[in-house]
């Protein structure tokens, strides 16, 4: 069991949102351990279709089993999203009862629907995401990040053809079936044809329209479908940067899966090597590292504001890190061994225009170094400057 990032405090309720199969269950177990040998946890899993049916007809019965097994100090919901009616069981045992809740989900679309405004300031809310290279210490494969990614099952699995397998099933099974157990689609048809075409255009920026034409459905259903997908944690948007918070929502935004083995998978590519120094390796690469930033800076609660830059012209900036009070910090991320003049172009053109802006190369060369005004760091070091422990 790998040491997670997140540290929920058990004085107090929380949320614990992640995608299906990136360890909530298993951390959950771990993180209750003790509680647990105390009989002062009761255990819902609303995957337990009986389980789902009983609290569907009867929500309440939870207190029932709270009085008649004393010293419950917690109440672990897992799947809350399945019974949204327990959002205000929850409400009424915090507020009446003093127990504590600890809830889990692999989608807060519903929630947001239904009645989680009703623990607003209650209970904290910590995301799990596909383990990071700081979680997994010196287990951590580069190579297998890229190709394969990191959901704990595809990490375990004892060989590549294993791993290969699961994501397959994983990207057809779970991910569609999510999506129409969730009722958000009516027609699936139509949603398997653009989950292939979202995984082979990830990180370009959105054009609803185009993708439409490539998916064979109206750009609305494009625009709704990568909303599902964000619901759902299946990944994260990337807005475009501008001074102005209105403008940079009217910008051509990016799309990226949160793992490059769903990624792979869902584009049908998951059994193709990746080759260094090919295209297709330093688009993994550039994949993953982002999104080791995004998970990093929620992880970390950092609160960067994260959004890329690209002009008319073409010159693009991979990451721009913003906030309040600090340098922006203004990143490239390349898979090169040894980077030239040519990697750090863009950002020597940009780093004018922002003032005390810090400009970073994050790569895989051995030592740091600086070319010109910009820093070049190897990407595990580069990411310690970024996020201190």
């Amino acid at each position: 069991m790998y040491q997670r990032l997140i540290h929920p405090s058990k004085s107090k309720s929380f949320f614990l949102f992640g995608v299906r199969g990136s360890g909530k269950s298993t951390w959950l177990g771990q993180f209750f351990e003790h509680e647990r040998k105390q009989q002062k946890v009761l255990w819902f899993d609303l995957l337990n279709p009986e389980i789902e049916r009983d609290l569907l007809l009867q929500p309440s019965r939870i207190f029932e089993q709270v009085s008649a097994q004393k010293g419950i100090e917690w109440i672990v919901i897992d799947e809350v999203q399945r019974v949204p009616k327990m959002l205000d069981i929850a409400h009424l045992g915090i507020t009446k009862q003093g127990l504590k809740f600890a809830l889990t989900g692999s989608s807060a679309r519903k929630l947001r629907r239904g009645a989680a405004n009703l623990l607003a300031g209650r209970a904290l809310t910590f995301y799990l995401f596909p383990l990071t290279h700081r979680e997994l210490g010196e287990d951590f494969r580069l190579s297998h990040a890229l190709q394969y990614g990191t959901l704990p099952d595809s990490l375990s699995a004892p060989d590549e053809k294993e791993c290969i397998r699961f994501l397959r099933s994983y990207s057809n099974t779970y991910l569609k079936e999510e999506i129409q157990l969730e009722q958000l689609v009516r027609n699936m048809e139509p949603f398997h044809h653009f989950l292939s075409v979202a995984a082979q255009m990830s990180g370009q920026p959105l054009n609803f329209s185009k993708l439409g034409r490539e998916a064979g459905i109206d750009s609305k259903s494009v625009e709704r479908y990568f909303q599902l997908l964000e619901d759902t944690l299946v990944g994260f948007f990337l807005p475009a940067y501008h001074h102005s918070i209105r403008k940079q929502q009217l910008q051509s935004r990016k799309f990226y899966f949160i793992d490059n083995g769903i990624r792979r998978a869902l584009a049908q590519t998951v059994d193709i090597a990746l080759r260094v120094s090919t295209y297709e390796y330093g688009n993994a690469f550039e994949h993953w590292l982002l999104g080791e930033i995004f998970k990093l800076n929620v992880n970390c609660e950092t609160d960067y504001r994260l959004s890329y830059l690209r002009t008319k012209d073409g010159a693009e900036i991979d990451l721009i890190l913003s906030k309040p009070g600090k340098p922006t910090c203004l990143l490239e991320l390349k898979s090169k061994e040894r980077c030239t003049s040519d990697d750090t172009r863009a950002l020597h053109h940009f780093i004018s225009e922002f003032r005390g802006a810090r400009a970073m190369l994050l790569c895989n060369e051995r030592s740091p170094r600086k070319e010109g005004k910009v820093e070049v760091w190897p990407w595990r070091e580069g990411l310690q400057q970024l996020f201190a422990d």
